[in-house]
């Protein structure tokens, strides 16, 4: 995964004013690069406002201009982790046509989403707190219905009579407790994590073919 940062900026709802010029732009990334770090450091629950602008060499005031809050800083990286978790998504799925390459495929997405929450300590940090953070379970939501919309279209394309009901509330339903699962892995010893990871995959696999197959 790319450094969240790295996103278009444009992509960024959180932003307070969104920049428009080069020069504009790379402060701000600097900005959340310096965040990025923070966090890395230390947790999102130690950084406070006036460390990332010391760190990334700017005023507080300027600081502010793009970000109210720290919240904003958290949910603008929140939303990027998101998106490229569904740019990934797309592009895993893109070649299905079967629901044996379906399972193959999800079962493979499955394993590198959980492998990305175990690299990138700003990603466990930002959705160990998402239940205590109602910006953060609204983000969570709406991204479980995007990929939930994108998995039901992939099944759309080689079941065209399942009940259209059904096969979209089952993708929602699959692709939310893979959020919720991949919280919980990362909440525990390792050991434990990877068994309820692969628990998951087994329960979202047998629901993709149910449905399918019945």
């Amino acid at each position: 995964m790319q450094d969240p940062a790295s996103a278009p900026l444009n992509d960024a709802s959180s932003l307070r004013r969104t920049p428009n010029q080069r020069r504009s732009k790379e402060r701000v990334e600097n900005m959340l690069n310096c965040a990025i770090a923070l966090i890395e450091e230390n947790g999102s629950d130690a950084m406070r406002m006036s460390d990332v602008a010391k760190r990334a060499g700017v005023s507080i005031g300027s600081l502010y201009q793009y970000f109210p809050d720290k919240s904003a800083i958290i949910q603008t990286l929140a939303e990027r982790y998101n998106a490229q978790g569904k740019d990934c998504i797309k592009s895993g799925l893109a070649h299905v046509r079967t629901v044996d390459e379906l399972c193959d495929a999800f079962g493979a997405l499955v394993d590198e989403y959980y492998a990305l929450f175990l690299a990138e300590p700003v990603m466990r940090d930002i959705w160990s707190g998402t239940q205590a953070d109602k910006a953060l379970r609204d983000i969570e939501l709406a991204n479980s219905r995007d990929n939930g919309a994108d998995l039901a279209a992939v099944l759309a394309r080689f079941a065209s009579g399942l009940d259209a009901q059904e096969r979209d509330v089952s993708a929602f339903l699959v692709m939310h407790l893979g959020e919720a699962t991949m919280r919980l892995a990362i909440s525990v010893e390792r050991d434990e994590g990877e068994k309820l990871v692969a628990g998951y995959k087994r329960m979202a696999l047998a629901e993709l073919r149910r449905i399918v197959c019945d």
